[in-house]
């Protein structure tokens, strides 16, 4: 059964696993939190999903500066510096010997609630943070064979119901979306935004090629009703590096359909085709070679990125 870009193989290193919750680093099994903490009981909190490459976690500035924005967006104090979280990365990765085909989650939470009840005055306890890093390689066949997506009836929120700038906790506009597309027979969800134009996938960043063989164009949404992806940011880059057109604009469904190529991106597995949209075939139905020139633009960009860092 396909699990879209985040499909990957069961690693039995994963199970002794060191989780960094706090400050301290347990096992697997001993790392809990509280029923009665912000982020079990409302979804109340930031995070942030980081590969790491050649020991170091890609991209970690702009990782940072995107959970000190949406932290910042909810008054929700982190209690811990740049510099002090950049140290507990390191040392879960550290402690668990990591190096490479590695996928991190951190996560910050309000803290511990007095009762469970959703007015943040009655948080207790500094803010929960949690770094989980798990031993996780991307499947070969979602990078080269791709993913099929279905448009679902869920459509992305307005900034003024739920900013979907914020990577927060809350999932579940996502969620809703993803289980549509699963019981369609898809492997992931494409999403509208509220005037029907293509906004972005329930878990990845959605891309389309249009243009000339010889002089192809990357279309991807105008960004209002996405999150600030940061995949989607880079691979925006390699594009105008490489003198490939990419423009971030407002486009339907019919210019999806007709599209020369499809792609989604993320941080887990990068650039990955898209083979159906609904059941049309895009383009040839196979990978194209605007997909395959910006998955190897990609790696190179990870790898200059990675190779710029020193460890706290």
């Amino acid at each position: 059964m396909a699990h879209g870009t985040h499909d990957f193989e069961d690693d039995p290193r994963n199970d002794d696993i060191l989780i960094w919750v706090n400050g301290e680093l347990r096992a697997r099994q001993q790392a809990v939190v509280s029923v009665f903490d912000s982020g079990f009981v409302l979804g109340d909190g930031v995070w942030e999903g980081l590969r790491v490459s050649g020991g170091h976690p890609a991209f970690l500035d702009q990782h940072l500066d995107r959970l000190f924005e949406g932290a910042k967006a909810i008054m929700l104090d982190i209690g811990l510096s740049r510099d002090e979280l950049t140290a507990a990365l390191y040392a879960t990765l550290r402690a668990n010997g990591m190096t490479d085909g590695v996928h991190i989650r951190l996560m910050v939470t309000r803290g511990l609630k007095r009762t469970p009840y959703q007015d943040p005055r009655v948080t207790i306890g500094p803010a929960t943070v949690v770094v989980i890093a798990e031993h996780k390689e991307v499947m070969p066949r979602t990078v080269t064979e791709g993913i099929t997506l279905f448009t679902t009836h869920v459509r992305r929120a307005t900034p003024d119901t739920l900013d979907p700038k914020l990577n927060a906790h809350s999932k579940l506009n996502d969620i809703t979306a993803c289980i549509q597309a699963y019981t369609a027979g898809a492997d992931e969800a494409l999403m509208l935004d509220p005037q029907g134009f293509v906004a972005t996938c329930n878990s990845t960043h959605f891309f389309i090629v249009t243009g000339t063989e010889d002089e192809p164009q990357v279309w991807t949404s105008d960004g209002r009703f996405c999150l600030a992806g940061i995949t989607r940011g880079n691979v925006l880059q390699v594009c105008r590096e490489a003198g490939i057109t990419a423009r971030e604009t407002t486009f339907s469904l019919t210019d999806v359909y007709s599209a020369r190529e499809a792609f989604v991106t993320g941080t887990f597995a990068g650039v990955v085709p898209v083979r159906t949209i609904d059941g049309r075939t895009i383009g040839s139905g196979a990978r194209g070679p605007v997909v395959e020139r910006l998955q190897q633009l990609y790696v190179d960009l990870v790898r200059r990125d990675v190779a710029s860092r020193t460890a706290p």
